[in-house]
């Protein structure tokens, strides 16, 4: 499980709005003072991240503004994603490029322009096909942060 800290700042009709701090990785690495990447992660002001979740009153903790609240993804659901994300375009390259290479050296196709422009086409209609499966109803729910924990604002009365 993936596990992020968040603060609670709203509380809706059946959903919840958290924020998050975005952390840089290039804070952690021993050569952040010499390093371009460091230096511009130091320089640019951390961001936030803000997400709207569903919320069931009934379901347990009564959440309420300024609580922090612990997130958590499946890694499984998250290295399946990033896979069809990453590995459908480039089959879908690889596999057209080769047809259309094929086709050149079958004398089908005329010129090497139309081997070319097939195997871009194989690549895009594998962007497609993974954007499709990343927008389906199942595969989208597995990727919803969920609330693990609650911990409650310590509000100090002097």
């Amino acid at each position: 499980m993936i596990k992020e800290l968040a603060n609670v700042i709203a509380i809706e009709a059946g959903q919840v709005t958290v924020t998050s701090q975005i952390k840089s990785t290039c804070s952690g690495c021993a050569q952040v003072d010499t390093c371009g990447s460091g230096q511009i992660a130091k320089a640019l002001p951390q961001a936030k991240l803000t997400l709207t979740l569903p919320y069931d009153k009934n379901s347990g903790e009564m959440l309420k503004p300024g609580d922090c609240v612990v997130l958590a993804l499946p890694e499984k659901h998250i290295l399946s994603s990033a896979g069809q994300v990453y590995l459908l375009p480039l089959l879908g390259l690889i596999t057209f490029s080769a047809l259309g290479q094929w086709l050149l050296k079958q004398q089908i196709l005329p010129h090497e322009l139309y081997a070319l422009g097939l195997g871009i086409t194989g690549g895009y209609l594998g962007y497609r096909l993974a954007k499709f499966q990343q927008k389906q109803g199942k595969h989208s729910e597995k990727l919803q942060p969920k609330i693990i924990e609650v911990i409650p604002s310590i509000n100090i009365v002097k």
